[in-house]
């Protein structure tokens, strides 16, 4: 990322253990960011109101309004916002949800530092893909779903359809080759921007929410199929 670029990129960091969130402020501030630092979620909700942002960081713990609440009225209100949770849950169950929620990646605390800025560098990296793609033209037809990848929107059989920014880019890295199997890894540097050796069950995640909107039986997939010890395959 060009750090000399007139634009500082800003960040919404939402952590409540000061213990934390100083040290993260300073060290993404010495890699040139922009950071707003609140322990509220409340407040993030008022700022991200208020202020533009190109990423968010949200700790899951917080008091009066927890970090799956503010990610849930963030996303309902910006679908291209990227969105990294922090948390010490480690179960599968609040991973899930969190990313269901609209969460674009998360990590479990503790984690280490340097994961944490490559993470973010890609992340906001991805913000100006989106801005200077140029997204086709012509939406694609899944599962009996019209998509509209430039407006992350579909409608089909169940009704309307908001993708968030990834699950678009994840989409649309699947169906620009059909019948190809991607590695996680692949699907990892073509979407995320990591590279394979980062550790991440995210690309599963994002999968699954892919086989809740576009599939008829989502634990039968018919469209977006894993094949064991190799990877995803989208089937028209």
């Amino acid at each position: 990322m060009n750090r000399e670029q007139t634009h500082r990129p800003r960040i919404l960091l939402v952590e409540d253990e000061l213990n934390l969130a100083r040290p993260l402020q300073f060290n993404l501030e010495q890699e040139g960011y922009e950071v707003l630092s609140t322990p509220s979620g409340k407040e993030a909700l008022a700022l991200h109101d208020r202020e533009p942002f190109d990423l968010i960081i949200l700790d899951l713990m917080l008091e009066e309004v927890d970090g799956f609440e503010v990610a849930r009225q963030i996303r309902q209100r910006d679908q291209r916002l990227p969105i990294l949770m922090l948390t010490a849950r480690s179960t599968a169950e609040d991973r899930v949800y969190g990313l269901e929620l609209g969460a674009d990646d998360y990590m479990i605390k503790p984690f280490h530092l340097r994961e944490l800025l490559l993470r973010v560098e890609r992340m906001i990296e991805r913000t100006t893909w989106f801005a200077d793609e140029e997204h086709p033209t012509q939406p694609i037809m899944i599962g009996g779903y019209r998509v509209d990848l430039e407006t992350f929107s579909a409608e089909g059989p169940r009704g309307p359809l908001q993708l968030t920014a990834l699950e678009a880019e994840l989409l649309k890295a699947l169906t620009s080759q059909p019948n190809h199997v991607f590695s996680r890894g692949e699907l990892l540097e073509k979407v995320w921007g990591y590279h394979s050796e980062v550790e991440t069950r995210t690309v599963d995640n994002f999968i699954v929410r892919l086989r809740k909107y576009f599939e008829e039986e989502p634990d039968q997939p018919r469209h977006f199929v894993s094949l064991r010890g190799r990877g995803y395959m989208y089937i028209p």
